[in-house]
């Protein structure tokens, strides 16, 4: 039940020594994800966590059979890390770094055309898939196994969504942040795309923000591709425009980007939109009745 990850994959973490990175990756490892050692240069051959770690992602992949990698390096160097991650054949890169600039991120979208990994973030806080394996920074005891797919810019908001639907006695499939910055690694319809595909989600939560054009390409995408039923909140009602909000990406450049517009935008295209932050778990139960899926 999940996409991206699952008990399967084989984890590696850059930065693995630093602090937060060995703090991440015991709880990834408490979690019962399989990480199987990590990456930090000039500290090849020794031991972490009773993990090996290696110089180079290169030789990480060769001894250990890695596919996917949590990046925790500092921003001036999480560039050239998510490249390497993707030279050395890591399918899923989770990049946590917060501040990478994004003329770092636009050289990372160059490299990666063409080439099979899925790069999540940066700001991003992960992905878990509830049971299976955690690589983020999300508090694993909040999800639960189960059938609802979820998709989020904001990391707090992931949570919220996901607090909600398991007091609801709802589970989550797999549960993704993409990043709040300008430039992702991937895309909210790339998301939905393979939530469509997976046997094992019922339902998709989208959680977008003010700023770019995203949810409304996610949205149009859904009407005419996805048969689940898709789930819609928008934050940033009450933003400023022309301020920057929190997020790097998040900042109204027309009127079309605010939250209103937005989620004007989706009701036409028939998602399932929550007004309300405490409305997405009530919001969803709705969807969940109107066709006919118990989850």
């Amino acid at each position: 039940m999940s996409i991206f990850v699952n008990r399967y994959s084989r984890v590696i973490f850059q930065g693995f020594t630093g602090q937060h990175a060995s703090f991440h990756a015991a709880e990834a490892i408490a979690h019962g994800t399989n990480v199987v050692g990590g990456v930090t240069p000039g500290k090849g051959g020794t031991t972490h966590l009773g993990l090996p770690v290696f110089d180079t992602v290169a030789e990480a992949v060769r001894e250990t059979g890695a596919n996917v990698s949590g990046i925790f390096v500092p921003p001036a160097f999480a560039a050239d890390a998510v490249m390497e991650a993707i030279e050395a054949g890591i399918k899923v890169a989770v990049v946590i770094t917060d501040g990478v600039p994004v003329q770092d991120m636009v050289r990372v979208q160059r490299y990666r055309v063409g080439r099979d990994c899925i790069v999540l973030g940066p700001n991003t806080p992960g992905i878990i898939t509830p049971g299976e394996c955690k690589v983020g920074i999300m508090p694993a005891k909040i999800y639960r196994p189960g059938r609802i797919g979820v998709v989020s810019r904001s990391g707090t908001l992931n949570y919220e969504a996901v607090e909600q639907m398991v007091s609801l006695g709802l589970g989550q499939s797999t549960a993704i942040g993409i990043g709040g910055d300008p430039v992702n690694g991937t895309d909210f319809v790339t998301v939905l795309q393979a939530f469509e595909q997976d046997e094992d989600t019922d339902a998709v939560v989208m959680i977008g923000e003010i700023g770019g054009p995203q949810e409304i390409a996610a949205a149009r995408w859904a009407k005419d591709n996805m048969q689940k039923p898709l789930i819609a909140f928008v934050a940033g009602a009450s933003a400023p425009p022309g301020r920057r909000m929190g997020h790097a990406g998040a900042i109204i450049e027309g009127e079309e980007d605010t939250a209103k517009a937005k989620m004007e935008a989706m009701e036409a295209l028939g998602l399932y939109v929550a007004r309300n932050p405490a409305h997405i778990g009530e919001t969803l139960l709705k969807a969940l009745k109107e066709h006919k899926l118990t989850a």
